[in-house]
C-alpha cells in the first residue's frame, strides 16, 4: 500500500510526464520587457500588423484602377458551318422580296490584338484614390489600440502575480509565526502551564494556513500561464516577474498624464478618421452623377483560311482605332439617389458616435481619477491596518506567554491579522487595476 505521501508524489510524476517534452527557455521580465515580447509575439498584435499590410496592398489595388490598362487578346476558331448570310434576290435578277441563302467566310479565322485603356477622369475612383492615406490610418490606429490593450492587460495582470508574491509573503510569515508559537505552547504544555487542546488548536490553523497557500499558489501559477498566452509565450517557457509592487511604484508616472486631449486617445483618433473616410464616401456617391472619360485604343491582326496553315504563306489584315471613350450616367432606378442619402446617413452617424465618445471618455476618466483616489487612501489606510494588527498580534502572544493572556484573545488576534492582511492585499490589487484603468482612460497607457 503507498502511504498518501507517496501517493500524492506518485500523482505528480504521472501529470509531469504527460507533458509535452520541448526546450524551455527561461525569461526574467521586467514590466517593460514583459510588455515589449508582448508587442512582439501577441498573436493579436500579429494579426492587427498585417491587417495594415493587408490595406497597403487594397491601396495598391485602388490605385492600379487608374493606371494604364493593357490587354493582349488571341483566337482560333474553326468555323464547323460558315453562317449562312440572305442576300436580298434583286442582287441575282429575283423577285423583290426575296433572298438567296450565301455563305461568307473561310473555315478558319485567327486573330490578336492589343487594347489600351487609360482612364482620364471618375469621380468614384478620384476619391478612392484621396482616400488611401485615410485608410492606411485607419488600419495604423486600430493595430495601435489592439497594441494598447494588449499592454494594458499585461500591466494589470503582471502587477497582479507581483502582488500574489506579497500575499505568499504573507502567508509564510503567518507559518512561521504560528510554528514558533506552536513550539512554544508545546513547551509550556509539556511543563503543565497550559493544555493540548491549545496545541491543537494552533494545529488546525496552521493547517488552514497551508491550504491557503497550496491554493493561491494554484492561482498563481494559472495566472502566469495566463500571462503566457496573452504575451504569446510558449507555456513550457519560465516566466520569472523582476518588478516588485508597492505604493511607490503604483503612484509612478500617474502625474506625468498632464493635460488631456480628446486625441490622445486611440478610440477618438479611429472616429475621427472614420469620420473623414465617411466623407469621403459621400463626395465619392455624388461624383459617380459625372461624365467618366478614358483614352481607348486597339490594335489587331486578323487571317482567314480554309485549312490551318496561318503560319504559310497568306494574308493578314490590320485594324487599329484609338480614341476617347465617354459615358454620361442617365439614369440607373435612382441608385445614385439612394447611395447618397444612405452616405449622408453613415456620415451622421459617425458624428454621432463621435459626439457620444466624448461624454463617455469624460466619464470614464472621472471614474478612473475617482477610483484611482479612493484605491490609494484604501491602500494607505489598510497598510497601516495591518501593521497595527501585527503590533497587536504581537502583544497578545507576549501576554500569553507570561500567563497574564488567553488562547482566545491569541487566536482572535491572529484572526484580526489575517483579516487586515486580506484587506491589504484586495486595496493592492484594486490600486494596480485602478492606476492601469486612470492611465489607460487618460490615453497614457
Amino acid at each position: 500500500m503507498l502511504s498518501a505521501r507517496n501517493y500524492l508524489v506518485a500523482i505528480i510524476a504521472i501529470l509531469a510526464g504527460s507533458l509535452p517534452l520541448q526546450a524551455q527557455k527561461i525569461h526574467s521580465f521586467s514590466i517593460d520587457q514583459a510588455i515589449e515580447y508582448a508587442g512582439k509575439n501577441a498573436v493579436q498584435v500579429k494579426n492587427s500588423l498585417l491587417d495594415v499590410l493587408i490595406q497597403k496592398q487594397t491601396n495598391r489595388d485602388v490605385t492600379s484602377i487608374a493606371l494604364p490598362q493593357i490587354s493582349l487578346s488571341g483566337n482560333v476558331l474553326d468555323y464547323l458551318d460558315i453562317p449562312t448570310t440572305l442576300v436580298p434576290g434583286e442582287f441575282a435578277g429575283q423577285p423583290a422580296g426575296t433572298f438567296l441563302p450565301v455563305k461568307f467566310g473561310t473555315k478558319w479565322t485567327m486573330g490578336t490584338g492589343v487594347s489600351f485603356n487609360q482612364l482620364i477622369f471618375d469621380g468614384q475612383v478620384f476619391i478612392a484614390l484621396k482616400a488611401r492615406n485615410g485608410t492606411m490610418d485607419l488600419s495604423q490606429r486600430i493595430a495601435e489600440l489592439t497594441e494598447e490593450n494588449i499592454r494594458w492587460n499585461v500591466y494589470k495582470i503582471y502587477y497582479q502575480l507581483v502582488a500574489g508574491k506579497v500575499q505568499i509573503k504573507l502567508l509564510d510569515d503567518n507559518i512561521e509565526r504560528l510554528q514558533k508559537l506552536q513550539h512554544d505552547v508545546t513547551i509550556m504544555y509539556e511543563n503543565g502551564f497550559t493544555e493540548k487542546l491549545d496545541i491543537d488548536k494552533i494545529g488546525v490553523q496552521l493547517t488552514n494556513l497551508q491550504t491557503e497557500k497550496l491554493k493561491a499558489n494554484n492561482l498563481i501559477q494559472n495566472g502566469y500561464s495566463g500571462l503566457k498566452v496573452l504575451m504569446g509565450m510558449p507555456i513550457q517557457d519560465s516566466l520569472q516577474l523582476t518588478d516588485s509592487i508597492n505604493s511607490t511604484t503604483i503612484l509612478d508616472g500617474v502625474l506625468e498624464a498632464g493635460q488631456f486631449n480628446y486625441s490622445s486617445r486611440k478610440e477618438f483618433q479611429i472616429g475621427e478618421i472614420t469620420n473623414k473616410l465617411n466623407g469621403l464616401n459621400l463626395r465619392r456617391y455624388k461624383l459617380s452623377q459625372l461624365p467618366t472619360f478614358s483614352i481607348v485604343g486597339n490594335y489587331n491582326k486578323n487571317a482567314q483560311r480554309n485549312s490551318f496553315d496561318f503560319f504559310n504563306k497568306g494574308n493578314w489584315f490590320t485594324s487599329s482605332y484609338i480614341g476617347l471613350s465617354v459615358q454620361v450616367p442617365i439614369f440607373h432606378g435612382l441608385q445614385a439617389r439612394a447611395r447618397i442619402r444612405k452616405a449622408e446617413l453613415e456620415l451622421q452617424k459617425s458624428i454621432n458616435n463621435q459626439d457620444q465618445l466624448k461624454i463617455q471618455i469624460d466619464n470614464e476618466i472621472l471614474a478612473a481619477k475617482n477610483n484611482f483616489t479612493a484605491a490609494i487612501s484604501t491602500l494607505d489606510f489598510q497598510k497601516k491596518n495591518m501593521e497595527l494588527a501585527e503590533k497587536v498580534y504581537e502583544q497578545t502572544k507576549k501576554k500569553y506567554e507570561i500567563g497574564t493572556g488567553s488562547t482566545s484573545e491569541i487566536n482572535d488576534a491572529h484572526l484580526e491579522l489575517k483579516n487586515a492582511q486580506t484587506n491589504y492585499l484586495t486595496a493592492l490589487y484594486d490600486a494596480i487595476v485602478a492606476k492601469a484603468d486612470f492611465l489607460k482612460a487618460n490615453g497614457k497607457f
